[in-house]
């Protein structure tokens, strides 16, 4: 045939010798009445040479694949039992007839001479048809919306497999004639093409389904059936479990439908993720006791539990194998010990949310939980967490203006206890404690706080004020050697020197000699403060009738290790002055009393601290007018003491002293220790003459005028004495007030009546 002859074939219809095509009204294969004249027509010539015979031959072979694998315009039909497939038969899988089986021979076969004239091309690819075909055809207006629908049906709980039943269904129809007449004619069985179109079909459920409600409801069946797999919750009721479905079995099926894979596997893998977080949270939160053995049990759980349960499930998605022909579960070693670290990793990230509660109830032994903890910040990230997740908690929960000083520096304490336990290197409690020291250094009354608390006493100590811990830490600390700037800078001659932690900052150091008072302690960056304050409680408490001042010569000495001696130089001849006020006091006393031996008036004791003025903070300057036997008591010493001390003179701070006062009343007698201002006042309402037989009345302003006094200390001596039932306010007038000379029957107080 000439070129010319070529090109009207190709336009006009082929002469007889050609093999005429199929027509375009092509009955359904398979049917009864076309087997016998569909084998009569076509003859497939694997030898032919004329381009256009070849290509009347392909539309032909072509026609009658396509009519055999297409599928019918309907919804899939119902079937009750996944394995029968009777109602498949005839109208979804159609008889292959030797027409149909040279027709896809022809266009599958690599020998063919269609198929390598046509490699490469998608418009003729017969495994491209047939994925649009059943994909974008037939699955998104058939399948897809019948998923859709039961889904979102309220009365079907699980949803999800009853889908995994319709698209098991779809994916029968779809691959049967695949499996049975296509794949075996491709190359090396159809391997590639198996591939091809099963990513495809996977695809095509991924972007048309709605993902993120299958997931979910996934989600929701593996975490119910792994809670009561694994016991962590309350079992529940038979009905309900014969409600769930065979998990495994489910895995196996979608592993078969191309739903399996690696996003299966994520989905299970969050949902036992938080099956394991729920279970630590159950057994393990608030359990914080010494010692912890809780990560001991966890290991073993995990080993003999949760492992096992993780290997069944994702048996399925590792081979595809039915579930009950499946052999025993193996567990490797690594994968148990890969487990039991996310498992330590969970009870870290628990014990990181209950570290706030856990440092507040530190007195109450719950280092256990630390004892956890400690196992968990074994790498940088972990550690950072820790820290960020405490200073999150710690400026909501404590740092607010609401919270007392105490309670700030009691949590403060415990923090520096719980984290040195926790990282004996001091790279974490570092990074807690900056901002809890920052926002104490700008508190007026820490300093105070901390200095009383050194000085207090940790068995007798009740005051609000005090920290008892501080206290009770100051008898029992014994290492008071100095501390260098916290840390020699380089020491060539330390033998045990360590290079700091790879998370410290720049600016960390470690104390060699770290505790809670030096922490305290170095709360400010300029000693003057707190020195200030120290020399202020110091002098209040050497001004109390004291006997030994163990305590205070104690402080005093941890605190010239930490700031030096000249700083607290001051501090010395306080101490200095009391002692030696004690021996020159027990000598004028012993003149004096020589010499009002001879005397027969009664004079008052007369005990004196004698103070070095320049050395001693800013005390008292009130004045004011004293009892006569009190003024002459004060010239008499004044006399001995010049006498003794030549070159010195005294000044009276009578606002500082203290009288122990004794009132005979009618019905009673009353002994008190008060101040000098508060003697000055009652002695104020003393019988006179003029009074006898009846109460003597004063109001504020003549004891303001009388006594020189202000009127803040006389109302203040005054509230004092009506409180121990010895004055009493006049109904008439607020400013007026009289001694109860007899107490009403129905008044009793037993604290400041004696007997």
């Amino acid at each position: 045939m000439t070129a010319v002859d070529r090109v009207f074939a190709a336009v006009f219809p082929p002469l007889s010798e050609y093999n005429i095509p199929t027509p375009a009204a092509t009955p359904v294969l398979g049917s009864a009445g076309f087997e016998g004249s569909a084998e009569a027509h076509i003859t497939i010539d694997w030898d032919l040479k004329d381009t256009a015979a070849e290509q009347v031959q392909w539309e032909r072979a072509w026609h009658t694949a396509t009519i055999f694998l297409s599928l019918p315009n309907e919804q899939l039909p119902a079937i009750n039992d996944r394995n029968d497939h009777s109602r498949l038969h005839g109208k979804w899988w159609k008889r292959c007839t030797p027409e149909v089986a040279a027709a896809l021979k022809y266009l599958l076969s690599p020998d063919s001479p269609g198929a390598r004239l046509r490699k490469g091309q998608k418009q003729h690819d017969l495994l491209q048809w047939y994925f649009e075909e059943a994909g974008l055809r037939h699955f998104i207006h058939y399948v897809r919306p019948r998923i859709l629908q039961l889904l979102e049906d309220p009365d079907t709980k699980y949803g999800v497999s009853n889908v995994v039943t319709y698209l098991e269904r779809a994916h029968t129809v779809y691959f049967h004639n695949l499996q049975e007449h296509v794949y075996p004619l491709c190359a090396d069985g159809g391997e590639e093409e198996k591939k091809w179109i099963l990513s495809n079909l996977t695809g095509l459920l991924t972007y048309s389904l709605p993902q993120q409600k299958i997931n979910y409801d996934l989600s929701e069946l593996f975490k119910m059936h792994a809670e009561a797999s694994l016991e962590i919750q309350s079992e529940p009721s038979t009905t309900e479990q014969r409600k769930i479905p065979n998990v495994r079995r489910l895995l196996t099926r979608l592993q078969n439908i191309g739903m399996g894979g690696s996003r299966l596997q994520k989905i299970l893998a969050e949902v036992m993720s938080g099956v394991l977080s729920a279970y630590i949270k159950q057994t393990y939160a608030g359990e914080w006791m010494s010692r912890s053995k809780v990560t001991a049990k966890l290991r073993y759980w995990v080993e003999n539990r949760f492992a096992r349960y993780i290997v069944e499930m994702l048996a399925p998605l590792n081979t595809g194998t039915s579930p009950q022909t499946s052999p025993e579960t193996e567990i490797a070693l690594s994968d148990v010990e890969k487990w039991q670290e996310i498992a330590i990793n969970h009870l870290g990230a628990l014990r990181t949310e209950e570290l706030f509660n856990i440092i507040f109830e530190w007195e109450n032994d719950s280092s256990g939980a630390i004892e956890d903890l400690k196992r968990y910040v074994t790498n940088t990230a972990a550690r950072l967490h820790v820290t960020n997740s405490f200073c999150e908690v710690l400026g909501r929960s404590l740092l607010q203006p609401g919270a007392a000083t105490t309670e700030i520096l009691q949590v403060y304490i415990s923090i520096i206890r719980a984290f040195s336990l926790l990282d004996p290197k001091g790279v974490l409690l570092d990074r807690v404690a900056r901002p809890i020291r920052r926002y104490l250094q700008d508190r007026d009354d820490t300093a105070a706080i901390v200095v009383s608390s050194l000085l207090a006493d940790a068995e007798t100590s009740s005051s609000s004020d005090v920290l008892p811990e501080l206290a009770e830490e100051m008898q029992n600390n014994t290492n008071l050697t100095a501390q260098e700037d916290d840390v020699a800078d380089l020491d060539f001659d330390d033998m045990e020197w360590m290079p700091d932690p790879v998370d410290a900052g720049p600016d960390y150091r470690k104390s060699k000699n770290l505790d809670v008072i030096g922490s305290l302690i170095s709360l400010f960056e300029t000693k003057d403060i707190f020195v200030k304050e120290f020399q202020k409680v110091l002098g209040e408490r050497l001004l109390k009738q004291a006997q030994t001042f163990e305590i205070e010569i104690r402080a005093l000495e941890l605190l010239k290790l930490r700031f030096g001696e000249a700083s607290l130089q001051a501090c010395e001849v306080m101490l200095r002055d009391i002692v030696d006020s004690r021996r020159v006091d027990h000598v004028i006393r012993t003149e004096q009393n020589k010499v009002m031996s001879q005397r027969t008036e009664t004079v008052p004791t007369l005990y004196a601290r004698i103070l070095s003025h320049l050395f001693w903070p800013s005390l008292h300057s009130e004045d004011f007018f004293l009892p006569p036997e009190i003024s002459a008591s004060q010239t008499l010493y004044a006399t001995g003491f010049e006498k003794l001390k030549q070159s010195r003179k005294l000044t009276w701070l009578n606002a500082l002293g203290q009288v122990t006062v004794q009132l005979e009343l009618e019905d009673r007698s009353v002994t008190e220790v008060v101040q000098t201002w508060q003697a000055s006042v009652i002695y104020a309402f003393q019988n006179e003459e003029s009074h006898r037989g009846r109460p003597v009345t004063k109001t504020v302003q003549e004891l303001t005028s009388s006594l020189s006094m202000s009127e803040s200390f006389v109302r203040n001596a005054l509230t004092f004495w009506v409180g121990r039932l010895v004055l009493q306010p006049s109904p008439s007038d607020a400013d007026s007030y009289h001694v109860l000379e007899t107490l009403p029957s129905s008044a009793l107080d037993p604290s400041s009546s004696s007997k």
